[in-house]
């Protein structure tokens, strides 16, 4: 489609030309034209034409009269009379001086099959597939005005809002002109989106168009030129406002109605065409003619289609032949009717009545007076009427052009109730409004509660509209007796995701992996055979019939990463930990079975479901089910990842902008729920931070808010106080940074009032006396029915390792354990994050002093004299060093060993940490050897450089120092590319200088010393003016311009023939270096500067949330003395068996009623959200305006109905007038007579006066 239109708007350029000319070259092969080849003489031309229209000498032969001298052919047909060759007219046309895009038009017989045509315009000429066509037909003369309002405010708008094709004659006459100026006029008001809704067809015949000739090439035409009679009247050109031309030849010139029966034909084939995408609507194409005036012959034109079924719309009271129609419904009706079935037409006429007939040919008479055939008119409208049940009119004067569409409804939905037995009207026209997309209609006319919809009547249009992007419609069913949980299995899933976009992203992600899996599969030939399966009209191409659960699950792990266990493994019956090819293989296996996961319901439906739109980057359809589903926050900041790693694949630029700017939408409404969330209850905030998701396998808000990247979230108060509690642990917030660190040299003051503690002995406690309260209180506020992080890190813990310790020592205690006062608040002090970032930076400290000491002073020689003590102590630090790493890389998490090794190279600092162990032992192992010696010092002497640089990552936590960090690393990105450009001008300037100053001279070293180094100290402004200019070289240097002794290692001798060229080489240099380059350095930074500085906080906030998780997952004492709490860890984990519990402080599994509340709570203030939200889009001045308009048209719509009520009683007062002067004569005749005898006087007339609202 793209191709295509990018051909059309190119317009005579010669690649679109080429590629136009290759994939249209296999027409004339195909598509035939009927040429004339037998000339039957026309009686009323004198011999000159043939009844075709051509002239005699275009003919090759001619029907002959026999000795009597009668012709042996009277009458001209065109299957035997005319010849099909290869078509020589088709390709794009281009009206001269529209200014339009290209059109695209074919020369084709009137035999030709429509499905042909139908593929040609769908597939090559990129056409959309429609989900209406609507066929208008009618006369020549000039159109109503209120028609052509019906046909500018009606018929365009329905086709807009549907997607529909209009077929006419595509000539610049009748109705086919104001169809054509309809759409123009639409176009020129319309979005580009809305443009291509509206398609405009025109089926013509070809021996009745004007300037024909220049159409004709028998190598296509792109394009062919156009040229149009600049004129206001009628006229046989082809009108420019329609998108495709279908010039039907049957072999006749200046006739009509040569194109009637290929078009009824085509209506025909496209009406068991289905909807949708690849059809995979839940109806077939509706196909609707409409009659607008219309001579006699076009009575046939509608018999013909309505014997298909084909339905009809009439509109009434725009010229005879619609007229007789509309006439012929309301006067036949009244008297005895013939069966309304359609019945032959031999039988029908046998039975119909005389009565009816007489009726019949009067109106016809009336209509149509000069047609000598009046019974074969009268036998078509006969037949007709047989079929009025596919008939609907439009009063036009009546009724509005607004209501237009829903006119349209109703006559489709009389048709498909006549010929669908098994649906009911309802379902039909659901199906309808769901495949137009007007759910207005829908809620007006279906979902006003007078119909009870069950689950089976909405599960088709459910698919459909969800497949086909209407989330109005699914927001309408879900809402009206619609079930998810009925609907969604995992078998209706697997469908959704098969019926993904061939263009979209997932869709390609998900064949790769579906091509991975079917390559192993074909290694075994029982499986491979297993794997072809018969087309599902709604899997799409046969490439995407065998996706399962498996693929999806893929294509997600992919996508979130480590953040969460895969999706759907335990319902496939997989292990997270098996390999890739076995995981393959046990799939394969499953799907050749009876699949039975497949008829069970989805256990999260809307989650999935959110899941679906997102990776389809639906962003109305996303934020509905977003609403829908539970756990808001979570689902909120998932989609944001989804939608973030997806944008990094996408490589077209407006999806991948509208990804992320959906993924921004996402991250501020998960911003906006935990902003409400935290209002009502801090507490209840920080367990919906840390609590695990089962939707989202496992993952906290937390980490998912760290995998997508959402800076705002993180920057919000409530998450920056849960990080600052984790932080403090139990020690209070407000704690000074000198008291810790004397605290931290003075061990015993953590037992003095120095440092102050939370409380949470009488928390426990009156937890402990009331258990069931926290459940009676109301959702909506209370923070005591979420748990602490004190309760976490205390009672928890604590019970754990003392159950353990009871079940070891066979002894139970009646109490629960609780430590003394000292070991306690040892505990508080020394296990809080902060104590142990506190410790780290001191004793990290001491280890770069230690490491300055042994490299300035004591760096001693290789064994047997070396190393020293000290040096020793220096190695057994490191390896402290290296045991935390080992524990950080291999210890940490239930992940896979690759997916720990993954997430530890990941991050910045562990590269930087590897590096200087690496660089350390490479050094430690080099100053032990004499031979290497001085390379291990050097070695060891730039390693205390990069364990130097280390300390930047520690003053990341720093409120001031941790923005500036971030500037500066932003900063070092510039730098890269100054020294590209710098390197260039070095290269440059450098090469031509040396090449200036010293013809010949060999010596690497000097090369590269003159090349690169002295340039980039010119900048600086070290110039050595006596190497450089002539006038000063200095006298007494012994140099030579003999090459062997310039080989030789003696000293060249410098060129001062082009010394004024090396001057101006070197103030160019200086120029641009220090001017240009320099200065353009300083603005580079202070762009950066300036965009980081305002989300410098967002930033440091986000970064503070790694330092504070890496401090609070290490062991409380730092190295060296971290080895003791390593051992501590092994006998604590490996061999007592205690699982850790300090993780809970991150994250937190609650079950059962306690996460229902949870759960509950937050959708309260998900709901609280979305109103606010709701009340201010209402009272914008646009809604506001909006509203305003529909009272108005209401009103107007009222008023139009007031005044036609006060014609009707008018006309009903002057009727009653008449009446009773009639009845007053006949009183006043009736007295005066003798005729009747009188037993009393007339009545009197009554004195109404008093009635009169007035009196």
């Amino acid at each position: 489609m793209k191709d295509t239109d990018k051909r059309h708007e190119g317009g005579g350029r010669r690649t679109g030309t080429e590629k136009s000319e290759k994939d249209q070259s296999w027409i004339p092969k195909i598509i035939k034209k009927r040429v004339c080849t037998t000339f039957v003489e026309d009686s009323l031309s004198n011999g000159v034409l043939c009844q075709c229209g051509g002239v005699r000498e275009t003919h090759c032969s001619i029907a002959t009269g026999d000795f009597f001298g009668a012709a042996i052919v009277s009458q001209w047909d065109s299957s035997q009379h005319s010849s099909e060759y290869p078509t020589d007219a088709f390709g794009e046309l281009e009206f001269a001086g529209a200014g339009r895009r290209h059109s695209h038009f074919l020369r084709l017989s009137c035999d030709t099959p429509p499905h042909i045509m139908y593929s040609l315009m769908t597939t090559h000429w990129g056409v959309p597939s429609p989900n209406l066509v609507v066929s208008v037909v009618g006369g020549r003369e000039k159109v109503k005005p209120w028609v052509r309002e019906v046909l500018r405010q009606g018929l365009v708008r329905a086709a807009q809002s549907t997607g529909a094709w209009i077929v006419t004659g595509g000539l610049r006459e009748g109705v086919g002109r104001c169809v054509g100026e309809a759409v123009r006029d639409h176009a020129a008001a319309a979005s580009s989106l809305s443009q291509k809704k509206v398609i405009a067809v025109g089926v013509a015949p070809w021996g009745l168009v004007h300037n024909r000739q220049q159409l004709i090439n028998s190598e296509g035409s792109f394009p062919a030129r156009y040229y149009v009679q600049n004129t206001s009247h009628d006229s046989c050109c082809l009108d420019s406002n329609y998108q495709a031309f279908l010039l039907v030849d049957d072999g006749s010139v200046g006739q009509r109605g040569g194109e009637t029966a290929f078009r009824a034909k085509m209506e025909d084939y496209i009406s068991h065409q289905r909807t949708g995408i690849w059809g995979s609507g839940s109806i077939d194409v509706p196909v609707l003619c409409m009659l607008i005036s219309g001579d006699a012959a076009m009575l046939e034109r509608v018999d013909l289609s309505l014997k298909k079924a084909t339905p009809w719309l009439v509109l009434n009271g725009s010229g005879p032949a619609a007229d007789l129609i509309c006439e012929l419904l309301d006067a036949l009706s009244a008297g005895p009717m013939s069966p309304p079935s359609p019945q032959p037409e031999g039988e029908g006429s046998e039975k119909t009545s005389a009565e009816l007939r007489d009726r019949a040919r009067e109106r016809v008479r009336r209509h149509f007076p000069a047609k000598a055939d009046l019974e074969k008119l009268v036998d078509r409208a006969l037949s007709i009427y047989k079929n009025r049940d596919l008939i609907t009119v439009f009063h036009g004067e009546q009724e509005s052009s607004d209501d237009f569409d829903t006119v349209l409804l109703k006559a489709l939905v009389r048709a498909s109730k006549r010929v669908s037995s098994d649906a009911s009207e309802y379902t039909e026209e659901l199906k309808l409004a769901v495949a137009w997309n007007r759910v207005d209609i829908a809620k007006s006319e279906l979902f006003n509660g007078d119909i009870q919809w069950k689950y089976e009547d909405l599960e088709d249009s459910m698919t459909d509209a969800l497949i086909n992007d209407k989330p109005q419609f699914i927001r309408l069913f879900n809402e009206n007796g619609l079930n998810i949980l009925d609907y969604l299995t995992y078998r209706h899933l697997e469908v959704l995701y098969r019926s993904l976009p061939d263009s979209s992203l997932a869709f390609t992600l998900l064949q790769r992996l579906l091509t991975e899996r079917q390559g192993l599969a074909i290694c075994s030939p029982k499986e491979a055979l297993a794997l072809k399966s018969p087309q599902n009209p709604l899997s799409g191409p046969s490439s995407v019939k065998e996706l399962s659960l498996y693929e999806v699950s893929r294509l997600l792990w992919d996508i979130l990463g480590d953040v969460c266990e895969p999706f759907y493994y335990s319902l496939l019956g997989l292990d997270q930990s098996a390999s890739t090819r076995r995981a393959l293989k046990q799939v394969n296996k499953l799907l050749q079975g009876d699949c039975s996961y497949r008829e069970q319901s989805c256990l999260y439906p809307w989650a999935s479901l959110f899941i679906w739109a997102v990776l389809q980057n639906r962003s109305e359809m996303a934020v509905y089910f977003w609403e829908m589903a539970g756990e808001s926050v979570h689902s909120a900041l998932a989609g944001c990842k989804i939608l973030r790693e997806l944008s990094k694949l996408e490589s077209e630029t407006e999806t991948k902008l509208s990804m992320k700017e959906l993924a921004q939408k996402f991250e501020n409404l998960a911003l906006d729920v935990f902003s409400e969330c935290y209002q009502s209850s801090e507490s209840r905030s920080f367990t919906l931070l840390i609590r695990q998701s089962p939707v989202w396998g496992k993952a906290t808000c937390l980490q998912m808010a760290t995998s997508a990247d959402a800076r705002h979230f993180f920057s919000h108060d409530g998450v920056q106080s849960l990080l600052s509690q984790i932080w403090w642990g139990d020690m209070k917030r407000s704690t000074k940074v000198w008291k810790l660190v004397l605290s931290f040299f003075l061990p015993p003051l953590i037992y003095t009032n120095l440092i102050s503690f939370r409380e949470h002995e009488e928390e426990v406690s009156s937890e402990e006396e009331v258990p069931l309260g926290r459940d009676t209180e109301s959702l909506d506020g209370g923070d005591a029915t979420m748990l602490s992080l004190s309760d976490c890190s205390l009672r928890e813990e604590d019970v754990e390792e003392y159950a353990a310790l009871r079940d070891n020592l066979k002894s139970a205690p009646s109490s629960n354990p609780k430590r003394p006062f000292i070991l306690l608040r040892w505990r508080e002090f020394w296990f809080a994050p902060v104590t142990s970032f506190l410790g780290n930076v001191l004793m990290y400290f001491l280890f770069l002093i230690l490491f300055a000491y042994i490299l300035l002073l004591d760096f001693k020689p290789p064994p047997p004299h070396g190393p020293s003590t000290l040096e020793f102590v220096l190695y057994f630090w490191v390896f402290t060093m290296v045991c935390e790493e080992i524990r950080q890389t291999f210890f940490r998490g239930n992940t896979t060993l690759y997916q720990r090794m993954k997430l530890y190279i990941e991050d910045m600092w562990n590269k930087c940490d590897i590096t200087a162990i690496s660089l350390f032992a490479l050094g430690m192992c080099c100053r032990m050897f004499p031979w290497s010696y001085e390379f291990g010092r050097a070695v060891l002497a730039v390693d205390y450089m990069v364990f130097t640089l280390r300390l930047i990552h520690i003053f990341a936590i720093h409120k001031q120092l941790g923005p500036k960090i971030i500037i500066v690393e932003k900063m070092m990105k510039d730098i890269f590319f100054f020294l590209f450009f710098l390197a260039v001008w070095l290269l440059a300037y450098g090469v031509a200088n040396q090449a200036l100053l010293y013809s010949y001279d060999p010596r690497p070293g000097w090369i590269f010393r003159r090349v690169f180094y002295r340039p980039y100290l010119h900048i600086f402004g070290q110039i050595p003016i006596h190497e450089m200019d002539a006038d000063k070289l200095a006298e007494g240097i012994e140099c030579t311009n003999n090459a062997t002794l310039v080989e030789a290692g003696a000293e060249p001798c410098m060129s001062t023939d082009h010394n004024w060229l090396v001057v101006i080489l070197l103030v160019i240099f200086l120029l641009v270096t220090n001017i240009l380059l320099v200065n353009l350095l300083i603005a580079m930074f202070s762009h950066t500067f300036s965009k980081v500085q305002e989300h410098s906080d967002n930033y440091w906030k986000f970064q503070r949330y790694n330092l504070i998780v890496e401090y609070h997952s290490r062991p409380c004492l730092a190295p060296p003395f971290i080895l003791i709490s390593h051992l501590h860890l092994i006998f604590k984990r490996h061999i007592r068996k205690i699982p850790s519990t300090k993780i809970k402080h991150f994250v937190l599994e609650i079950h059962g009623r306690e996460a229902s509340r949870l759960n509950t709570w937050e959708a309260i203030q998900k709901e609280n959200i979305l109103f606010a939200q709701n009340k201010r889009e209402r009272e914008k001045d646009s809604e506001r305006l909006k509203r305003t308009s529909v009272k108005v048209d209401s009103v107007l719509k009222q008023m139009a109905e007031i005044r036609d009520h006060d014609r009707r009683l008018r006309m009903l007062e002057t009727e009653l007038e008449y009446c009773s002067s009639a009845l007053s004569w006949m009183t006043e005749a009736l007295s005066q007579s003798n005729l009747v005898k009188t037993t009393r006087p007339p009545p009197a007339l009554r004195d109404l006066t008093s009635l009169s609202p007035t009196s």
